[in-house]
């Protein structure tokens, strides 16, 4: 680089959501899960009505949809009245 200043070109970072947001996986085809925290580079999401937990980049996260987290918390609610969860 000629100039000193010069950054290279890093995309920035969403800001870090609270612990429990639900976000959209975008690589992943648009899975919801929460926010956990943060594992080095990525962010841990987990399934809303429980499950393993995946990790993903966090340029390819998004805020949910208000009708995606109706249809998230709807799916939990479902899993818990099966037993699938507690």
């Amino acid at each position: 680089m000629d100039d000193e200043n010069a950054r290279p070109n890093i995309p920035e970072l969403p800001e870090l959501p609270a612990p429990g947001t639900l976000l959209v996986d975008t690589s992943r085809g648009g899975r919801v899960g929460e926010f956990r925290g943060v594992a080095g580079f990525y962010w841990s999401l987990r399934p809303m009505g429980g499950g393993t937990e995946w990790e993903v980049e966090p340029h390819h996260v998004r805020p949910a949809l208000p009708i995606e987290q109706l249809r998230a918390r709807t799916a939990r609610a479902n899993a818990r009245s099966r037993g699938e969860v507690l």
